[in-house]
C-alpha cells in the first residue's frame, strides 16, 4: 500500500462518526409465512401436509392430506424434534418438546410443542387435514422448520392412556410415514 493511500483511509476513519461502519448492518431474516412436509414410509402410507402463518405469528394453519392409512380410523399425527429421516422414521427422534412437558392433547395445558394428536381417517384409508394450532410457528422456539412430521400406525390416546408410554408418546404406536418440514419460497 502506498504511503499516501495509508494516510488517506487513517484521515477517512479518524473523520468518520463513532457510529458509522464499513461493513452493512445485518438485518434480521423475513419471516418464514410458509412450510410442507412430504410425508412417505416404508408401507402405503404418504401425503403432504402443508403449514401456513399469517406474518410469521399467530396461529399455525395445517391442510393437506395423507392417504394409505388404515380406514375409518385415529392416527397420530406429531411434529418429532429430529429432521433426520436417515434411518426411515426412526431417527426422527421423539416429539418436538423444547419445555420439557408430559404428553397431551392440542388443546392440553401441558403438552409437547409437537402434540398434534389424531388425523381421521375415511373409509378409504385418506385423512384431510385441515385445522390450526396455536403452539406450533414456523419462527422462533417452537419454530418447527427442519423438523420431522411423523403419522404413526395407531391412536394417540392423548395422554390419558394407562401405559407407560402415555405421558411421552401418547402410545401411538409405529411409524407409518414421515418426512422433514421445509421452507416454501
Amino acid at each position: 500500500m502506498q504511503l499516501s493511500t495509508f494516510f488517506a483511509l487513517l484521515v477517512a476513519s479518524v473523520a468518520m462518526p463513532a457510529h458509522a461502519t464499513f461493513w452493512p448492518v445485518p438485518v434480521a431474516p423475513p419471516a418464514i409465512t410458509k412450510a410442507v412436509v412430504v410425508l412417505r414410509g416404508t408401507g402405503t402410507a404418504s401425503g403432504i401436509v402443508y403449514f401456513d402463518q399469517k406474518a410469521g405469528r399467530g396461529p399455525v394453519k395445517i391442510t393437506g392430506n395423507l392417504t394409505g392409512l388404515d380406514a375409518s380410523a385415529l392416527r397420530g399425527f406429531h411434529v418429532h424434534a429430529a429432521g433426520d429421516t436417515t434411518n426411515g422414521c426412526a431417527s426422527a427422534g421423539p416429539h418436538f418438546n423444547p419445555y420439557n412437558k408430559t404428553h397431551g392433547a392440542p388443546t392440553s395445558k401441558t403438552r409437547h410443542v409437537g402434540d398434534l394428536g389424531n388425523v381421521q381417517t375415511d373409509a378409504a384409508g385418506v385423512a384431510l387435514l385441515d385445522f390450526e394450532d396455536s403452539v406450533i410457528s414456523l419462527n422462533g422456539p417452537t419454530s418447527i422448520i427442519g423438523r420431522a412430521v411423523v403419522v404413526h400406525a395407531g391412536t394417540d390416546d392423548l395422554g390419558q392412556g394407562t401405559n407407560a408410554d402415555t405421558m411421552t408418546t401418547g402410545n401411538a404406536g409405529a411409524r407409518a410415514a414421515c418426512g422433514v418440514i421445509a421452507i416454501v419460497q
